[in-house]
C-alpha cells in the first residue's frame, strides 16, 4: 500500500493490506521484521528523522508509533474513521494524518519516543 525509505537509505518499511508492516534492508533485499499490530489494512507509513521509529496509518481508525529497532508499538491514537495518510515533520516530533471523512490530525510525539 505504501512505503518509506530511512533517512540513511539502509532501510525501508513497507505497508501492506494484511495488516503488517515490514521492515527491509535495502542493500540485501532481505525482511528484517514484520511488524503486527494493526487490525486493519496499513493504508500509509512514514519514518521519523532519525529512522529511529516509525508511524503508520491503518482504515482500522488507528495511527501507531513503532520503534523499529524492537517492532513494538509506542503508542497508538484512535480516531473516528479509517486513517489514510500520515506524515513526520523535519522536527521529528510532529505527526500530521489524514482519515476517511476529509479530517486532518496535529499530533506530537513528546514524551513517546521509546
Amino acid at each position: 500500500m505504501a512505503v518509506a525509505i530511512a533517512p540513511d537509505g539502509k532501510q525501508a518499511v513497507s505497508a501492506s493490506s494484511d495488516n503488517t508492516l515490514k521492515l527491509w534492508d535495502l542493500a540485501t533485499g532481505s525482511e528484517l521484521a514484520t511488524l503486527s499490530g494493526h487490525s486493519g489494512s496499513v493504508e500509509a507509513v512514514a519514518i521519523t528523522p532519525d529512522g529511529k521509529q516509525a508511524v503508520s496509518a491503518s482504515n482500522d481508525e488507528t495511527l501507531k508509533l513503532w520503534d523499529l529497532a524492537t517492532g513494538k508499538v509506542l503508542a497508538t491514537f484512535i480516531g473516528e474513521y479509517g486513517m489514510i495518510s500520515c506524515a513526520v515533520a523535519p522536527d521529528g516530533v510532529t505527526v500530521v494524518a489524514g482519515d476517511g471523512s476529509g479530517r486532518v490530525y496535529l499530533l506530537r510525539l513528546e514524551g513517546l519516543m521509546g
